[in-house]
C-alpha cells in the first residue's frame, strides 16, 4: 500500500486486444469515467497478448478503430504505447510507464473484467500490478470475486468499498463496480462478419465502415454491413 495523499487525479486504463472494439468496450469505459470520476478512460490496446493466441488483425488496424470509437468523446483517448514496445504486452510494463508520464499526482485504475480476475495468476508480475495502480473490476450480474485460493485471499486483503481511495492513494486497492449490463462479444462480432452477416448496431459505424474498408474478419461488403 502507498502512503495517503490528498487531492490525486484518478485516471483509468483499459487494456485488450479490442479486436474489434465494441459498443460494450465503450459504454463501460464511459459509466466508469463518470462513476468513479476519472480525468479519463485510456483504451490500451494489446500489441503482443501474452495470455492468449495472437489476433488474426494487427494491432495497427485495432488501434486504429479504437481511435475511430473514441473520436469525439473528450474522456476516452486511445493509447498506443504497447505497439511502440517489442515483445509481449506486459500490463505492469504499461502502468509503470503511464505512473512516470502522469506524475504523483495521478492515481491509476487498472480495469479489468471478471474473467481476467479469474486467470489474474498467469499474468505476468501479477501481485505487483497493486504497486502501480488500483484494480478496478467490472461486475456483471451473477458474477463474483474467486471464492479461494491465492487470487482470492491476494483480492480480499485490498478490497475497498469507497471510490474515495482512488483520490487518497496511488495505487493498492481493489474495487467492484456494477455496470449496465451489454452481452456484446468481440469474437460475436467477427463470426458474424465471416458468415456475411450484419452487425450493425453492435459497435460504432465508423469502425464497421473501417473493418468493411479494409476487408478484416471477412469478405467485403460495402456500406450495408
Amino acid at each position: 500500500m502507498t502512503a495517503a495523499t490528498p487531492g490525486l487525479t484518478p485516471v483509468g486504463i483499459f487494456g485488450g486486444t479490442f479486436n474489434p472494439v465494441h459498443f460494450g468496450h465503450l459504454r463501460s469505459a464511459l459509466e466508469l469515467v463518470e462513476t468513479l470520476d476519472l480525468a479519463g478512460m485510456r483504451l490500451m490496446p494489446s500489441a503482443v497478448p501474452p495470455h492468449r493466441e495472437p489476433p488474426g488483425c494487427s494491432a495497427e488496424h485495432r488501434a486504429a478503430m479504437v481511435e475511430l470509437a473514441v473520436a469525439g468523446e473528450s474522456r476516452l483517448v486511445c493509447d498506443r504505447r504497447e505497439l511502440g514496445r517489442p515483445g509481449p504486452s506486459y500490463t505492469i510494463d504499461s502502468l509503470a510507464e503511464i505512473s512516470r508520464d502522469l506524475g504523483p499526482a495521478h492515481s491509476l485504475c487498472l480495469v479489468m473484467g471478471g474473467d481476467a480476475v479469474a486467470s489474474l495468476d498467469t499474468w505476468y508480475r501479477w501481485r505487483e500490478l497493486l504497486d502501480w495502480a488500483h484494480i478496478v473490476v467490472i461486475a456483471r450480474p451473477g458474477w463474483h470475486l474467486p471464492a479461494d485460493g491465492e487470487v482470492a485471499d491476494w483480492l480480499q486483503r485490498h478490497r475497498a468499498d469507497a471510490a474515495e481511495v482512488l483520490r487518497r492513494r496511488r495505487s493498492g486497492a481493489v474495487i467492484i463496480e456494477q455496470l449496465r449490463p451489454l452481452a456484446i462479444s468481440a469474437t460475436e462480432i467477427r463470426d458474424l462478419l465471416r458468415q456475411g452477416r450484419s452487425a450493425r448496431y453492435l459497435l460504432p459505424a465508423a469502425v464497421l465502415d473501417y473493418i468493411d474498408e479494409h476487408g478484416l474478419y471477412g469478405e467485403r461488403r460495402g456500406k450495408n454491413g
